[in-house]
């Protein structure tokens, strides 16, 4: 099953990209999506990574929570579901 986390305090410049590469270190990304903001097209810093199976979202949370990626330090935790 897949794993949907959370990727906060992102570097404005960081693009889908750069995170997917990161994120693939731990395993296979199934997406990745960086918010933007709907008028300016600027990154909110924030965005979801989806991981192949919870294994792979485990390792991942303990490799980036906490850790820095292009000059910030990123906070990494499950998903909430939307409501």
């Amino acid at each position: 099953m897949n794993k949907k986390l959370y990727v906060g305090n992102l570097n404005y410049d960081t693009s889908e990209e750069a995170l997917k590469e990161a994120f693939e270190e731990a395993g296979t990304v199934e997406s990745c999506d960086i918010i933007t903001d709907r008028r300016t097209g600027n990154s909110k810093g924030f965005g979801f990574v989806e991981m192949s199976t919870e294994e792979e979202a485990e390792k991942a949370l303990e490799m980036y929570n906490e850790n820095e990626l292009e000059g910030r330090t990123l906070k990494v935790d499950e998903a909430r579901p939307k409501k």
